[in-house]
């Protein structure tokens, strides 16, 4: 019986450090980011319609690739992508219902992700130029969108949904090269691996 377990455990982890979740991590981020960047951007009026992204792609989809990459034993994937889950999370449910009270107070809460985001970028000089790229849009789209709330400045806002939507495009890029790799394609994107 002990020989049973032991090999089922064995066939678990096998197949836990086989799977990547990061695809489909990146994919809800980027299209929930692309959707509320685009509203920031003046592209389209009505940014409640990033509700149901942010519950349901960005907050959940995303907070389940995290918890799996924490089983296939990646701390810093599972620690972005269950942190911008629960940031998603905590978005649409403060849109819902209406419990963002002013811009300085949202402006602190994009602050707190700005330095977060700042940390996840350090840490994110050793993977590939690709994810480098994510956070380091994803920071220059928080500092724009706090700098935006907190000094009242609708420019920086905008410049903030300019930035988001490249960080969706980057994080999209990043999604399919991870995707390229688990099917028979005929071409894979390059990421450009770091030492």
């Amino acid at each position: 019986m002990a020989q049973i377990a032991l090999k089922n455990e064995e066939a678990e982890s096998a197949v836990a450090t086989a799977i990547n979740p990061a695809p489909l991590g990146l994919s809800a981020f980027a299209l929930t980011t692309f959707v509320l960047s685009a509203a920031n951007a003046n592209l389209f009026t009505g940014a409640g319609i990033v509700i149901g992204f942010a519950f349901f792609y960005g907050g959940l989809a995303q907070l389940l690739a995290g918890m799996w990459e924490f089983r296939t034993g990646n701390t810093f994937g599972g620690t972005a992508f269950s942190s911008y889950g629960a940031f998603w999370l905590a978005i649409g449910f403060s849109l819902q219902f209406k419990l963002i009270p002013n811009d300085t107070a949202f402006g602190f809460v994009l602050l707190g992700w700005t330095i977060f985001t700042l940390l996840l970028l350090i840490g994110s000089l050793r993977s590939n130029y690709a994810l480098i790229g994510v956070f380091f849009f994803l920071f220059l789209t928080f500092l724009a969108l706090t700098i935006g709330a907190l000094g009242s400045a609708s420019t920086f806002t905008v410049i903030g949904g300019w930035l988001g939507i490249i960080t969706a495009i980057v994080a999209w890029y990043t999604a399919l090269a991870g995707l390229l790799t688990t099917v028979k394609a005929p071409f894979l994107l390059p990421v450009g691996p770091r030492p």
